[in-house]
């Protein structure tokens, strides 16, 4: 949209204030209320955001080790760019229009550490070899009849579920929370963030919600708003929800799996009928690409403490880099179809996935694959888990982080800058994490040594 039919827009919906954001690396979205007057000359000139969303941690405590940020700059305003194809009305601020930011450079280029800039430069590469990448993503996530001030005095333990059980796929469930359900259908499709499909899973108060698929930067939007916004309906109706990866030991995990394909001149380049199960050479190579590089990417996809608690055996969760057709166990799931539906699920994302930067690894690496025409392994039958001869996957974030702080590969497909940063923002989260005395050891060593 331009101006004037973003001011046509705004007289329609009733407009009288503006929210901008952009997210940060740990996909949380930082933003503010800007006045109208303001919002319309940011739309011609980026306005100022202090840099300081990339140098803190998802606790707002302050990185001691990054190179793009920190004491040593003073902490000085970046340029963010209000992306007008973004707009949307929020379901739950009546007259507030909302929109995505862009934080760039003085010359314009994307900041090193913007996720959204990031993927924005995959998909250019995507365009250069002649794909169109459409991605989709689902979410499992658990609610609770809880406040954010509820969790805090409880110390996050003893927690009410939204119901009791394990019901998955549950009608009754699913119809014991209708109001629940129909404001998470009806205000996401407000939001612009439609949902293809919302069902109970299994464990006490959890759905898995999938959204419609899209071009792989909407799509991203998509998932990262998603999430944003179940925080904001949830706790309109008196409840919460958490995107953990395993929020509780003795319960499900909760994925995030991408499907994807790329598209050529109208036409799935996936899908070729001619060759068994349908998958065309494109797919193979750029499956076999992923998994070629999803060791040393792991902690790109994998990004917290709490992700790798899910990589244990018989939760779902790949143990390492293996493909299968409709083999739920493996770490990309194959899904042959008709020419529209036939892709792939990258299945080792978690629910607590940054979506741009899962994206941009999902499709980079696939890229390369294509590229360098790499052939994957034949595929699994049977539980992949048990497989011996399969590239394990990292099982912590330091040794995950380790692992991209040597890939040569994370560095020519992501950039160099990109990836110093993150591989920084891991390690002090890992450090964080290495401080801490847990409540299993003080129960386990506390009186016994």
């Amino acid at each position: 949209m331009d101006a004037g039919q973003l001011k046509e827009a705004f007289a329609e919906h009733g407009i009288r204030r503006v929210k901008v954001g952009g997210f940060d690396v740990d996909g949380i979205l930082r933003g503010k209320y800007i006045a109208l007057d303001k919002f319309w000359g940011a739309l011609q000139d980026p306005i100022g955001f202090c840099d300081v969303i990339f140098g803190w941690d998802a606790a707002d405590a302050l990185y001691d080790n990054s190179r793009l940020t920190g004491w040593h700059t003073g902490y000085p305003d970046i340029r963010a760019r209000i992306d007008p194809s973004t707009f949307r009305v929020l379901p739950w601020e009546p007259g507030t229009a909302a929109f995505l930011m862009d934080f760039v450079r003085e010359d314009g280029s994307p900041h090193p550490a913007c996720p959204r800039g990031l993927l924005k430069q995959v998909i250019a590469r995507a365009r250069a070899l002649g794909y169109e990448a459409t991605f989709a993503a689902e979410f499992e996530f658990f609610m609770f009849r809880e406040s954010p001030s509820t969790l805090n005095a409880k110390g996050f333990r003893g927690l009410e579920p939204l119901s009791p059980g394990m019901f998955g796929y549950s009608w009754v469930r699913a119809g014991q929370h209708a109001d629940l359900c129909r404001a998470i259908l009806d205000d996401m499709d407000r939001f612009g963030v439609p949902i293809e499909g919302l069902h109970t899973e299994t464990g006490p108060g959890v759905y898995e919600a999938a959204i419609v698929y899209d071009e792989v930067l909407r799509a991203a939007d998509k998932a990262a708003l998603f999430k944003t916004g179940m925080k904001l309906v949830t706790s309109r109706l008196g409840y919460c929800v958490t995107f953990m990866a395993k929020w509780n030991r003795d319960l499900p995990g909760s994925s995030g799996h991408l499907h994807q394909s790329l598209w050529r001149q109208g036409q799935n380049a996936f899908y070729d009928t001619a060759a068994p199960p349908h998958l065309s050479q494109v797919a193979k190579h750029y499956l076999a690409g992923q998994l070629a590089l999803m060791p040393e990417l792991t902690a790109l996809m994998s990004p917290t403490i709490n992700s790798y608690k899910r990589y244990v055996p018989g939760v779902w969760a790949p143990l390492n880099a293996s493909w299968g057709v409709e083999n739920r166990t493996c770490a990309i799931r194959a899904i042959p179809g008709s020419a529209k539906s036939t892709r792939l699920e990258h299945r080792q994302t978690a629910a607590d996935i940054n979506p741009y930067i899962a994206m941009a690894t999902a499709l980079a690496s696939g890229l390369w694959g294509i590229e360098q025409k790499t052939t994957p392994p034949a595929p699994v039958e049977g539980d992949a888990s048990a497989r011996a001869d399969l590239s394990p996957l990292p099982r912590t974030l330091r040794a995950a982080t380790e692992q991209l702080a040597t890939s040569q590969h994370a560095r020519a497909l992501l950039g160099e800058a990109f990836v110093d940063h993150y591989v920084r923002t891991r390690d002090w989260e890992c450090r964080q994490y290495e401080r801490v005395v847990t409540e299993w050891e003080l129960g386990r060593y506390f009186e016994a040594v």
